[in-house]
């Protein structure tokens, strides 16, 4: 208890240093239409909250569901490459060539094909998080020690009870290790695909479309309020992650057992 307590006194003092940096450049005489102070920008919160509050929902939700459909869709590819050795060979390194492609070049396309709205979005978060669950699970799934194989074939398993019962358990930590790589990028996807989609209804969209009408209107307090509104959610997705994966891993896994010291 007392060592969560010192990391969450030390969360604050760090804070409230780095806002204290942040309003020493206001004091030193920048200008408030390139940096506006903390409070300016918290009081632009207040004022915009309202609309603030609709961008955060509408990007929330199409990084989730960009994130979830990749969790899905990489689990399975995973496990199809875990059972099939010639099958990963011929197709694992066409996902590394998905991670490098920039997300940049694909939004046009993606918009070009799917039309504005909540779908083009989310096919971008969906694009940009499936690599890292590829390529963690995978790793997971075939890195398990070979004398537990044998263990498991000397009482005779079927390749899928090796599979469900050794496999997929031992491939839990590497798969919330590329869940909370996604889970961070996923809000980066979802608002590179709000800056192209833009919203399919007038006047109102996620955080990428608030940041271009924002920036457009020079309105910096509210682009500043917008930029740390996704630094927030990004934080929302990867401490869910990380609280569901303590949750269901800390009963038998050492790296989330809180009873063994440091």
């Amino acid at each position: 208890m007392k060592r969560h307590l010192w990391f969450a006194l030390n969360s604050l003092i760090v804070l409230g240093v780095l806002l204290l940096i942040w309003q020493s450049g206001v004091w030193l005489g920048v200008p408030p239409y390139m940096l506006p102070g903390p409070l300016v920008v918290g009081e632009a919160v207040v004022n915009r909250f309202p609309s603030l509050i609709r961008s955060l929902w509408l990007t929330s939700e199409a990084a989730a569901l960009g994130l979830g459909a990749s969790i899905v869709v990489g689990v399975a590819i995973a496990l199809a490459f875990a059972q099939w050795r010639w099958l990963r060979c011929l197709l694992f390194p066409y996902t590394i060539l998905l991670q490098t492609v920039p997300i940049v070049a694909i939004a046009p396309l993606v918009l070009m094909w799917a039309g504005n709205g909540l779908l083009s979005v989310a096919l971008v978060a969906f694009i940009i998080c499936l690599p890292p669950i590829i390529a963690n699970t995978t790793q997971g799934l075939i890195s398990v020690e070979e004398n537990f194989l044998h263990l498991f074939l000397m009482h005779k398993a079927t390749p899928v009870q090796v599979l469900l019962h050794l496999r997929l358990p031992h491939a839990l930590p590497h798969l919330f290790t590329g869940i909370r790589i996604s889970a961070g990028i996923s809000v980066i996807g979802a608002i590179t695909g709000e800056l192209f989609a833009g919203s399919s209804r007038v006047g109102e969209g996620g955080l990428g479309y608030s940041i271009l009408y924002a920036s457009g209107q020079l309105e910096t307090d509210y682009l500043f309020a917008l930029v740390l509104a996704a630094s927030a959610l990004g934080f929302c997705f990867f401490f869910a992650t990380m609280f569901l994966e303590w949750y269901l891993l800390h009963d038998w896994h050492e790296a989330n057992r809180s009873d063994i010291p440091e």
